[in-house]
């Protein structure tokens, strides 16, 4: 009888598994089709049944609950991009009040310099400057984007910049990149990100350097450097003289490796969603 138990043992923990999967993915389907039943397609209870279906179905082996789950997933989509596009259409009407144009298609809208990425699923949307963050995610709500818009317009829009000053500090800080280097780079490249941290180092003072510390660190946000080098590269000025010789800055498009990485490449915008990625920084002399 001993026997005969183990066997009936080993047979109940082989089928328990798939009672639990099997239970999982019934009750995911029958949430799915209470929501697919309504007379209109609700999006976010769909996206959240959605999220319990496709994991429950990961555990059973059924080309019609697969074909189910597509077809849920698909009709979810769209209830997102219709809910996107109502979302983004309130947006538009907000600005347009205000005299200020909105372009692209959700999720992706451009205004002013800046884009605004919409979650629809999170109900939440982010700002950007290029491909940088200006903001965490924040909430669909039209008053809070607008401030937010209007606390980046006075941040990034209106910064203005002091190019000869700015170009000799670019110049000072490749040279402090150059002399850490046991071997000279080829034509003097150095990697744009790796610039901009020594640069942010350069700016500390001597309060810093005596107590390290957050209270002593004086920021500059990668979104700050970015807009620099846009309003330098803006106002056609390139050419630096140090020591009597002319020299030009220059800057390096960055390799598709480079592109795929935040650490070894930045993107400075043309317009609202256009613009290159550049992965390194020299100062050719003429």
């Amino acid at each position: 009888m001993e026997q005969l138990s183990q066997l009936i043992q080993a047979a109940q923990n082989e089928l328990d598994p798939q009672l639990k999967a099997l239970k999982g993915i019934t009750a995911a389907l029958k949430t799915a089709a209470n929501l697919a039943g309504e007379d209109g397609a609700d999006a976010l209870p769909m996206h959240k049944a959605l999220l319990k279906l496709e994991t429950a179905a990961a555990a059973i082996n059924s080309e019609t609950v697969n074909a189910a789950v597509a077809a849920f997933a698909a009709a979810t989509q769209t209830a997102l991009d219709n809910l996107a596009y109502d979302f983004a259409h309130d947006l538009r009407e907000a600005f347009l009040a205000r005299g200020e144009t909105v372009k692209g298609r959700p999720p992706t809208l451009a205004i002013g310099l800046f884009i605004f990425q919409i979650d629809i699923a999170a109900r939440k949307g982010q700002w950007f400057y290029g491909k940088e963050p200006l903001t965490r995610p924040i909430p669909l709500s039209l008053k809070g984007i607008l401030r937010a818009y209007d606390q980046q317009t006075r941040r990034i829009t209106n910064r203005t910049l002091d190019t000869d000053a700015f170009l000799a500090e670019l110049y000072k800080t490749w040279e402090d990149c150059l002399s850490k280097k046991s071997r000279r780079p080829s034509k003097g490249r150095i990697n744009i990100v790796e610039l901009y941290a020594q640069l942010v180092l350069n700016r500390q003072s001597g309060r810093f350097w005596n107590t390290p510390a957050r209270a002593t660190f004086k920021d500059y946000e990668r979104e700050l450097f970015v807009r620099d080098l846009v309003l330098l590269r803006d106002s056609g000025r390139a050419n630096f003289i140090v020591g009597g010789e002319e020299r030009e800055l220059r800057l390096g498009v960055a390799t598709k490796s480079q592109a795929e990485q935040t650490n070894r490449s930045i993107w400075l915008p043309t317009h609202e969603m256009d613009g290159d990625y550049y992965g390194d920084l020299t100062f050719d002399p003429l």
